[in-house]
């Protein structure tokens, strides 16, 4: 007699036959894929989420500007706090290609609403004289009144930073505003709005350099120098700007760019996602038992099939493809749904930001091809307990 040829299952066919068990036991079929969706969607929307939030950091550091350096005293040689030199900013200011050049000095002075107030309550403020042009230089500008002017710099008069209006209570101007700065009052003309690349604006008092020598003793030295250079050459005025600053002791000037910390801080974000991942991961797992668990039932309760099947000439082999298929389409059915649900929380979350969404190929690439390993692997097993079922066995104990 001539051999049998093996026939095999075209693909159709195969997804057709591997769908037979999913149409017929749709409740459990949808638990099981529930478990795979829920896992990969927390994959996706962590890797959306992150990636997104980063892209919308950059560019908010795009539009702040990249090209801000900082200037400030280190230490001497003995480990004593250094201080710029008086001429340090006319100094900074003959640099090429250096566009603006602003300065704040800190003022030994505290800050309250009303001298009533005790002492240890500072809430974390403190007291600058700032330069004219310190707004623009720190990317920020006037909510409410106005800025220290030629004329105000040299009286008891104040500009709070937007988070020091909110400590002190005052979020509305109103004529013959007071604050407690020192010994004595100081009228309030003007509130910042934040400066998101300078922090330290935001929780200052700043004052005039004139009215702080008059009032507060001050010493006249900048403690900290705010340069913005043409965005093209940052690195080559932040190359000469410690010299510029002290030739006689550049080691005791510090320089520093803002927006590399902002930056720093995106690409740090990446490391809370290995615990979300993770947590992901653990509801994939899951997910894959519960494949496991429904393909072995489904073995359990379809051997008239098995054995009717193997009757008419399937093979083990055509027996282990069908239910292996079955685990893979099952637990791809559940990573489609769950990269949707992760693609719509990263869009959702990112419209409400305000965000650029971005879903990189690896969440849903990713997210889809571990569900399917994930099926693979939970049926593996069910499938090949599936094949080795003899026909007549599997008739007889159906």
């Amino acid at each position: 007699m001539p051999a049998t040829a093996t026939v095999r299952l075209h693909p159709v066919d195969l997804a057709r036959v591997a769908s037979v068990g999913l149409r017929t036991r749709r409740v459990r079929a949808t638990l099981s894929a529930l478990g795979i969706a829920i896992g990969v969607a927390a994959m996706v929307a962590v890797l959306g989420l992150s990636a997104s939030s980063q892209a919308g950091l950059l560019s908010e550091i795009d539009e702040l500007g990249t090209n801000l350096l900082t200037v400030e005293p280190g230490q001497t040689m003995s480990g004593e706090a250094a201080k710029l030199p008086e001429d340090a900013v006319p100094m900074i200011s003959r640099i090429g290609p250096v566009e603006n050049v602003q300065s704040t000095g800190e003022v030994t002075a505290k800050v309250y609403r009303t001298p009533y107030i005790p002492e240890v309550n500072t809430n974390g403020l403190s007291v600058h004289a700032a330069s004219l042009g310190l707004p623009a230089a720190v990317s920020t500008s006037v909510a409410q009144g106005q800025y220290l002017d030629a004329a105000t710099a040299t009286q008891p008069v104040a500009v709070l930073g937007a988070d020091a209006a909110q400590r002190l209570g005052i979020h509305h101007l109103i004529p013959n505003q007071r604050i407690w700065v020192g010994d004595q009052w100081f009228y309030v003309v003007g509130i910042l709005n934040p400066a998101k690349l300078t922090p330290e604006i935001d929780t200052s008092v700043l004052i005039g350099y004139e009215s702080a020598a008059h009032y507060l003793d001050f010493d006249g030295h900048s403690t900290k120098v705010y340069v913005l250079s043409q965005p093209d050459q940052v690195t080559s005025v932040h190359n000469v700007l410690a010299a510029t600053a002290n030739p006689a002791t550049p080691d005791e000037i510090t320089v520093s760019r803002p927006s590399a910390a902002l930056i720093a801080r995106a690409a740090a974000q990446s490391a809370f996602n290995g615990l979300f991942l993770g947590l992901g991961a653990v509801a994939l797992l899951v997910g894959g038992i519960g494949v496991a668990n429904t393909m072995v039932i489904s073995v359990l309760e379809r051997r008239s099939e098995i054995g009717l099947r193997r009757a008419l000439g399937a093979t083990r082999g055509d027996i282990r493809t069908q239910f292996l298929s079955e685990a893979i389409l099952l637990a791809a059915i559940g990573g489609a749904v769950g990269v949707g649900a992760g693609v719509l929380a990263t869009l959702a979350y990112a419209q409400v930001k305000g965000w650029e969404t971005v879903v990189p190929p690896l969440a849903w690439a990713g997210g889809l091809g571990a569900s399917m390993l994930i099926g693979a692997v939970a049926g593996l097993l069910p499938a090949l307990r599936a094949a080795r079922m003899a026909p007549t066995e599997a008739l007889r104990t159906a």
